[in-house]
């Protein structure tokens, strides 16, 4: 009986170490100083400069990786539209990249609720940049409703910048 105690004890021990690994990400954490693409992709030489018209970081700053929305609203704005009309632009000419595009929606509502909202404006921004010629292939959606607020509290302040569509590069478009 001591056996089979101790060989748990062990087998537990080592299970914990293997998920103790401080510097599974790199030097900075998670995303780890040279992070990814957005929420996540690949790793941070090809990240780029923002002066780099072919890098991930002059998309994210320089053109713009995410377009707002009214309350309860999935139509594009004029602004949001010229934003799309750059991604289209960019991701026609960088044609190594697919995309992931995030669906958010501010806290009021439930939760039910605005994981639809989030998907009905993915969706509205897919559609806007295959009708500008990206093809259909390299998109995804996925909806985070009020899952992933950028700002927590409870002023339109805040609930403006949680109403968004973010597109997310990731490399390979794929066949």
């Amino acid at each position: 009986m001591a056996y089979i105690g101790k060989a748990l004890l062990l087998i537990s021990v080592l299970g914990l170490a293997a998920c103790n690994n401080p510097n599974r990400y790199g030097a900075g954490g998670a995303n780890g100083g040279a992070g990814g693409l957005g929420a996540g992709g690949i790793n941070g030489s090809a990240l780029g400069g923002p002066n780099d018209p072919t890098s991930v970081a002059y998309f994210q700053q320089t053109l713009g990786d995410r377009v707002f929305f009214a309350v309860d609203q999935s139509t594009l704005s004029d602004e949001a539209r010229a934003i799309l009309t750059r991604q289209a632009q960019w991701l026609n000419t960088n044609a190594d990249f697919a995309i992931i595009i995030e669906g958010h929606a501010d806290e009021q509502g439930t939760r039910e609720y605005n994981l639809a909202l989030g998907a009905r404006r993915a969706s509205a921004v897919q559609n806007f940049l295959i009708s500008q010629g990206v093809a259909g292939h390299r998109m995804r959606t996925v909806s985070y409703g009020k899952e992933r607020p950028i700002e927590v509290c409870a002023s339109e302040a805040c609930f403006s910048k949680n109403r968004r569509a973010v597109t997310v590069l990731s490399a390979g478009a794929g066949a």
